[in-house]
């Protein structure tokens, strides 16, 4: 492990996305390749992959991988994969996950629960051991950022594994940092904790709690915006960046109450996640 270094990493670096094919992840691909990075892209939809390839137009400065983030081989073998179509890696944005669909802890079914578990927590914390040593071996400073989520901050009806998924990632965000201090690395963790975002994901569960389209699209962040505060907040190497208004105002609330915040959001939702139970 090196002595920490503090400058920005170089714009034409080669950056490893997740979930790249759709929402958030498309969108830190996107602005990656505009800034004149390098890019490879890995998500679980080859045919997302493949559309982002032909929006980009970028050549070989993007490189798409077809990965399942809960297969602890695939996510092994992709440094590989990757140093040999660019040479090099700078950074780490572990974004790939999936959600909850409004169920109750106890009505979840067991495997749907193991596998938010496997893609959230565990794809994160294999790819970013698996990369580690890469970043770490570079002469200038690598970046990892691990997405967690406004549900890890405050319970959220009809998500409590997903919740708990996320506040996992967190701790591992949080303790990674930790150790790499320690360590006097000169890598940086990032820990991303955003809100609700205009995705494709939060579309369906608009439509599944009866919220009408124009509302939700309105409160919810762009994702281009909030992917632009995710590369920014990563390239800067802080610990922490909450995302959206919604997460601001809960991460405020609960340092002030807690059981306020819990209330808050037990009455936001609670009425339309447990109506027909």
């Amino acid at each position: 492990m090196r002595g920490r270094r503090r400058h920005l990493p170089r714009p034409d670096g080669v950056f490893v996305v997740t979930g790249a094919g759709n929402g958030i992840g498309h969108c830190v691909a996107v602005e990656l390749l505009a800034r004149g990075a390098r890019v490879a892209a890995a998500d679980l939809d080859a045919g997302a992959l493949a559309r982002l390839a032909d929006d980009a137009r970028t050549g070989d400065r993007l490189s798409t991988h077809t990965l399942d983030v809960a297969d602890r081989e695939a996510c092994a073998a992709l440094p590989a994969q990757v140093l040999a179509a660019h040479g090099r890696v700078d950074g780490l944005f572990n974004i790939a996950g999936i959600a909850q669909g409004f169920e109750t802890a106890c009505g979840i079914d067991e495997a749907r629960m193991r596998t938010i578990v496997d893609v959230n927590f565990y794809g994160t914390v294999e790819l970013t051991r698996a990369f580690l040593p890469v970043l770490d071996g570079q002469p200038d400073r690598g970046v990892i950022m691990v997405t967690s989520s406004l549900a890890a901050m405050v319970p959220v009806p009809g998500a409590a594994v997903y919740g708990a998924s996320k506040a996992a990632v967190a701790q591992f965000g949080y303790g990674l940092a930790q150790d790499l201090r320690n360590a006097r690395s000169s890598v940086t963790v990032t820990t991303a904790l955003p809100g609700t975002v205009w995705t494709g994901l939060v579309a369906e569960s608009a439509r599944t709690l009866g919220t009408p389209e124009v509302l939700a699209r309105n409160f919810a962040m762009a994702a281009p915006k909030a992917a632009h505060r995710m590369i920014e907040a990563t390239f800067r190497g802080r610990r922490r960046v909450v995302i959206g208004t919604d997460a601001r105002v809960y991460d405020m609330l609960g340092r002030v109450s807690p059981a306020a915040a819990e209330r808050v959001s037990y009455g936001q939702v609670a009425r339309f996640v447990y109506r027909d139970r």
